[in-house]
């Protein structure tokens, strides 16, 4: 388990990370998403011990991972702008990874050679930036690493590979039940993948739940009254829009019990659909606020 407490971290004063307290269960897929700037990959860099916090603490089962070669030796970290030394090959750092790595696995290596294609002697630095990403997936997984820690793991991937990629730590997280922590702008991926999700703005921690908790309390309707109605004051309507007399709505509450009040209005149609995790996203950071924006009209 991933366990981050009061976690705070200034860069010239201003603070990347204000309090944030996170956790991620063994054996989760926990998906990371929060507007730019707020602190995601700071707080990646935390988890795997490349920043040492200003207070509060980064724990791995119980043990921080400051300074701490044993817990940061379960970890496999792909950032997201991946570094090489100017002349390092895919096989220098497979000899590196093999000689400092006790879970490197060699045969498991050549497995993925076949699926990456990339030529072991040529300077990673002279690849294009989806083959330096396909390089470190290729090395990183396998290390058969306990904890994968990603941050936009499938930037400037082609569609197949991105599919591929994602098949591969799927079929990881499931059959060796490792620990995946992933940080993405894609949240049409994360959706497909994720378990768990944790929302960030500010440096702080807006909300985390399993990711079917989170849609079981939000729901989006279609409804239409053959005259205009007063919605109930209690029902936690985050958006209303429409043209006429269909409308939409985004209200927080359990689907069936919100669906039941609004049916007791006898509208002349209802219906209603969960939100996928873009939608929840944008109404959890406040709606409105986060909507695209028409600024030329």
């Amino acid at each position: 388990m991933i366990e981050v407490k009061n976690l705070t971290k200034r860069f010239d004063g201003v603070a990347a990370l204000d309090g944030l307290t996170l956790t991620v269960p063994t054996g989760a897929v926990y998906g990371l998403v929060g507007p730019n700037g707020s602190g995601k990959s700071t707080l990646l860099r935390h988890v795997t011990g490349i920043y040492r916090q200003d207070a509060g603490e980064v724990l791995v089962d119980g043990a921080p991972v400051w300074e701490n070669p044993a817990v940061k030796g379960r970890m496999g970290y792909i950032p997201d702008e991946v570094f090489y030394n100017v002349q390092s090959t895919v096989e220098d750092l497979r000899r590196f990874y093999q000689g400092v790595c006790p879970g490197f696995d060699r045969e498991r290596f050549e497995k993925l050679g076949k699926l990456f294609q990339l030529p072991r002697k040529k300077p990673i630095r002279s690849m294009s930036k989806g083959q330096q990403k396909q390089a470190a997936f290729w090395l990183q997984m396998s290390r058969n690493p306990e904890i994968l820690v990603l941050d936009e793991p499938v930037d400037g991937l082609d569609p197949v590979m991105r599919r591929q990629v994602w098949s591969l730590l799927m079929a990881d997280a499931a059959e060796r039940e490792i620990t995946v922590l992933v940080s993405s702008h894609n949240l049409r991926e994360l959706e497909d993948v994720c378990d768990h999700v944790g929302i960030l703005r500010g440096g702080q921690l807006l909300l985390e739940r399993a990711l079917s908790e989170l849609q079981e309390n939000l729901v989006k309707l279609q409804v239409a009254f053959a005259r205009e109605q007063e919605l109930p004051e209690d029902l936690n309507v985050l958006h209303r829009s429409g043209n006429g007399r269909l409308q939409t709505l985004i209200v927080r509450g359990r689907p069936e019990e919100v669906t039941a009040r609004l049916e007791a209005m006898q509208p002349l149609f209802l219906e209603a659909a969960p939100l996928n995790l873009e939608e929840i996203f944008i109404y959890e950071l406040g709606g409105t606020e986060y909507e695209v924006q028409d600024i030329l009209h």
